[in-house]
């Protein structure tokens, strides 16, 4: 990693930020560089002062790896999906609108209103009715509730292939898939929960060309990592659009629900043409199925690994903690104390008393009398003197030990393929990852931060990613899956965040102790995004504010100058960790993609919000708030200004020029209307979802369902899964009977493939489950102004169950 010195960053800084003053009006002042010290403070600072690295030199193209126009570079054995047409037909007042798919490979070339390669016959009850050249959709005015509808593709030279499958109309502009809602239940504590439909992903598991759901459900109990108390079971189901429930993964009670625990992958990673199913699993998972009358036909644990079954680990175990439980096991670690690796190395006080602050009264090792002693004293007065929160007597629910597992399923089955451990391992409760160290005391938190991903790596076939950690230690893994075994490609680990008293210091900001990986602690935001970012044709994950380069190696590790308002001036500092990360290329007019960001350090940090060079990671323009700034969107909802507008605190261009104080929502942005701008998703809690317009108010209100994920307001799913490359919406119905999918039926004269067939949009939608959901992007500009000839022409190969 080549690393800037800090008189360059701070020269580089006042540079940018002397051309942002200029354009945005933000003082110099903000930024007066009052000394180059560098300092590990809360969610900021750093013990080692580096710089972004710039991996490379010259300009970075998001078209690498796809042929372009213009002659760009292109993979042309890329691994992507063999889809059908996707035909889908709804009811209108105007008559029966028709949607459907431009495959990627469909498209030669260019015109004023799009693509162009390939034309399309319309027909109703049999009868050719119009042939289509400028669009992937029609209205027909005479169509009725009964007709039947087909379409077919015609080349160049006017042949016609195979009609689609026959499809008739959609009432009111959308269709429910029928869902089996887990029963209800009861905690250890007594506690009642029922379920809801949450988080979703598609994926053909059985090579037809048509997509599968995947939901995941989550009790009513289901909780953040910091939130003490019990959860009910977190369930995955596999269903075909008709509402055929061919499985359910009961993950059970080793496994918590909440946002940060069940990453769902679905992906054919195998390149055998059926997607397979990856996540977290551990002790008491098991694979339930059912036959087409929705009756369970068997029921199977996964297998657990040698070494565990021979270590006495068994599928009946149930690691959720007690209060009493959580006592015993302080005062276990209390009377160990003096064999802790970190005591032992003379890292932390050799005494619990000097931790704690208060004089010596116990020899060591401690009698179990004294260990429950300091364990009353710690529990009852330490914890509760930092934060009133911190009420560890109620501490129950979590899991803090036993075995933890990736495990693969088949597709179409839900057949165990392989489980092995999850790495890395837990380690302990969070006391290595800093939970007990700051003011407000959390067993259980950061230890449990849990993301995936897919990423085409080696720019031909998918791998799978899996991440433990971002505020202190931070880890992730990268897998292949050849349809046997799962072979590790590359692992990264900062090390843990060294602490002098691991009860009373502070963890975030600090370098870990890896010598490649340490720098990157801190930076990691709830999601992470997968771009090619420097235009080599292979895919690096965007870590919130570290960019990790396809092979492993940090690309860059984004820190800039604290302002003269914050609460260091002067300094070095990491931008730090954040709720929400977008990465697109939202300037068209500079090479390559952009990441739009906003961070919660608050005075520790040198902006609440970012818009920062995807290739480099240096920042273009943002904004310090002295706060968390806690949600950021980006998407063109003002087709009068270029490129795609960011907002955060305010509404801004992507040449960071302000527009407006007030700004759209931040839940979800969906591409819906058929002019190419971006429209958003709004309506949380108990609202009724409705899909607005920056200028045009109210598009749909999405009456008798319900978002997911509390504040966050995100549907199950948005994505392009049917007709034209505009994106559907699926929603929970209110009691959650069904999964609801809403079509656009506004009539586009845009030509474009399904952007299930850009590689960068589809591993978004495979990865917008994880943590805190985030929108897709396409790896090109994608506005009311796109440039069609910058548009990549897909080249690629379906998996061997492809048709």
């Amino acid at each position: 990693m080549n690393s800037e010195t800090t008189t360059q960053v701070q020269q580089r800084a006042a540079s940018r930020q002397y051309g942002n003053r200029k354009k945005t009006g933000m003082p110099l002042a903000a930024k007066v560089l009052s000394s180059a010290l560098s300092v590990a403070l809360l969610f900021a600072g750093t013990a080692g002062i580096g710089g972004a690295t710039a991996a490379a030199n010259g300009a970075g193209s998001a078209e690498v790896g796809l042929q372009s126009s213009k002659g760009g570079g292109h993979v042309k054995d890329i691994q992507l999906e063999y889809l059908d047409r996707g035909l889908v037909a709804a009811s209108t007042s105007e008559g029966v609108f028709l949607s459907w798919r431009l495959l990627g490979d469909e498209a030669t070339g260019y015109s004023d209103q799009g693509l162009t390669g390939t034309n399309f016959n319309v027909y109703r009850d049999g009868k050719k009715i119009a042939t289509v050249k400028d669009s992937t959709n029609y209205v027909d005015k005479s169509g009725k509730a009964s007709s039947r509808y087909e379409v077919a593709a015609v080349n160049a030279k006017g042949k016609e292939s195979k009609r689609s499958s026959s499809v008739k109309p959609w009432a009111n502009g959308y269709v429910d898939l029928p869902l089996q809602k887990p029963a209800d239940g009861v905690t250890p504590a007594g506690e009642k929960y029922t379920y809801s439909a949450n988080d979703m992903s598609v994926g053909d598991v059985d090579g037809d060309g048509q997509y599968e759901f995947f939901v995941k459900w989550d009790p009513s109990n289901s909780k953040d990592v910091s939130q003490k108390g019990y959860t009910g079971n977190t369930y995955v189901d596999c269903y075909t659009l008709d509402g055929q429930l061919l499985y359910r993964i009961d993950l059970g009670v080793n496994i918590r629900s909440g946002a940060h625990y069940t990453q769902m992958l679905v992906y054919d990673f195998d390149g055998d043409g059926k997607a397979e199913l990856m996540f977290k699993t551990a002790p008491g998972t098991k694979i339930v199925k059912y036959n087409k009358k929705g009756k369970v036909t068997s029921e199977k644990y996964i297998t657990l690994p040698k070494e565990d079954r021979k270590a006495g680990y068994s599928h009946e175990d149930d690691y959720r903690m007690s209060a009493t439980d959580y006592y015993n096991h302080v005062v276990d670690m209390f009377k160990n104390w003096h064999k802790h690796e970190e005591v032992v190395k003379g890292n932390w006080p050799a005494t619990l008393e000097e931790a704690f602050g208060i004089e010596k009264k116990y020899n060591y090792p401690l009698s179990e009398a004294d260990a429950k002693s300091l364990a009353d004293y710690f529990i009852d007065v330490y914890a509760p003197s930092r934060s009133d929160r911190n009420e560890l007597r109620k501490f129950e629910g979590f899991v803090v030990d036993g075995p933890e597992y990736v495990t693969v399923f088949e597709g179409k089955s839900g057949k165990e393929l392989e489980t092995i451990p999850y790495e890395p391992e837990r380690h302990d409760d969070g006391l290595m990852w800093g939970d007990y160290a700051m003011n407000r005391i959390e067993p259980a938190n950061r230890v449990d931060r849990f993301l995936a991903g897919v990423a085409y790596l080696d720019g031909k076939k998918p791998s799978a990613i899996f991440a433990r950690g971002y505020y202190t230690r931070t880890t992730m893994v990268a897998y292949n899956w050849d349809g046997k075994k799962l072979k590790r490609e590359w692992k990264v680990d900062s090390g843990w965040t060294p602490m002098k008293n691991p009860f009373n210091d502070g963890p975030h900001g600090v370098d870990g102790t890896d010598p490649t990986y340490g720098e990157i602690t801190t930076q990691g935001a709830h999601y992470f995004s997968v771009a090619d970012v420097d235009g080599d044709g292979k895919q690096e994950i965007v870590y919130g504010s570290v960019t990790i380069d396809h092979d492993g190696s940090v690309l860059y590790n984004s820190k800039d100058v604290m302002p003269a308002e914050s609460a260091a001036p002067g300094t070095i500092a990491r931008l730090g960790h954040g709720d929400a990360l977008h990465v697109a290329d939202i300037d068209p007019d500079r090479p390559g993609l952009e990441i739009f960001m906003v961070h919660e350090g608050g005075p520790w940090a040198p902006y609440g919000y970012s818009l920062r060079d995807a290739k480099t990671g240096e920042v273009i323009y943002g904004g310090y708030t002295g706060k968390d700034t806690g949600r950021g969107m980006i998407g063109d909802v003002d087709p009068t200004r270029r490129g795609l507008e960011t907002w955060a605190v305010g509404l801004w261009t992507a040449q960071g020029e302000k527009i407006s104080d007030t700004a759209p929502g931040t839940n979800m942005n969906i591409r819906w209307a058929g002019d190419m701008t971006t429209q958003i998703v709004d309506g949380a809690i108990d609202v009724t979802p409705t899909i607005k317009d920056w200028k045009r108010g109210t598009l749909l209100t999405a009456t008798g369902t319900l978002t997911n994920n509390y504040t966050k307001g995100t549907p199950g799913l948005v994505a392009d899964i049917f007709g034209d490359w505009r994106e559907e919406m699926l929603v929970r119905t209110a009691d959650s009977s069904a999964i609801r999918i809403y079509l656009s039926t506004e009539e586009t004269d845009r030509k474009l493939y399904t952007l299930m067939h850009d590689p960068m949009y589809r591993v978004g939608i495979a990865g917008q489950n994880s943590g805190y959901n985030q929108p897709s992007y396409p790896s090109f500009y994608m506005a009311s102004d796109i440039d069609w000839s910058k548009v990549p022409l897909p080249k690629f190969h379906t998996g061997k169950g492809g048709k």
